[in-house]
């Protein structure tokens, strides 16, 4: 396997509950370097603009409600088969079908508030970073 990036995002209902370190020190104990993190507060717009695949679909407004509703940490996270590895440590959507000891049974409190994005694929991982960090700010 390769060594590829991903993008992750600490959600407002983790950041909430200052979860943001027992996340990262999931995340790392999976095997993934973060080698870049901030923390934001993202705007209307780009939540609307990151969301905008589903803006089509019946959550789209709450989820960029839910998503400017406090603070998050945007992170690219590098490491072998980083998209699927972060995918198996997230666990599923829903929590209530995610597997024991992944990020979002441990941590997550709905299905709309489960703690973490993670890209879906090396191609959406790309857009993702790019659209959040600059290539300056990415050190691995």
């Amino acid at each position: 396997m390769a060594v590829t990036r991903t993008f992750s995002i600490i959600k407002p209902d983790a950041t909430r509950r200052n979860l943001t370190g027992a996340v990262t020190k999931m995340l790392e104990e999976a095997g993934l370097r973060v080698v870049a993190s901030k923390r934001i507060h993202m705007t209307r717009d780009q939540a609307e603009g990151f969301y905008a695949v589903h803006k089509e679909r019946p959550f789209y407004n709450d989820l960029c409600d839910f998503m400017t509703s406090g603070p998050v940490v945007v992170q690219v996270l590098e490491g072998e088969d980083a998209v699927a590895r972060n995918r198996q440590v997230m666990g599923a959507t829903n929590p209530a079908q995610a597997d024991e000891g992944t990020i979002r049974k441990t941590y997550a409190e709905s299905i709309e508030a489960n703690s973490v994005h993670g890209s879906d694929s090396d191609e959406n991982a790309k857009i993702e970073i790019d659209f959040f960090f600059s290539p300056d700010e990415i050190v691995g």
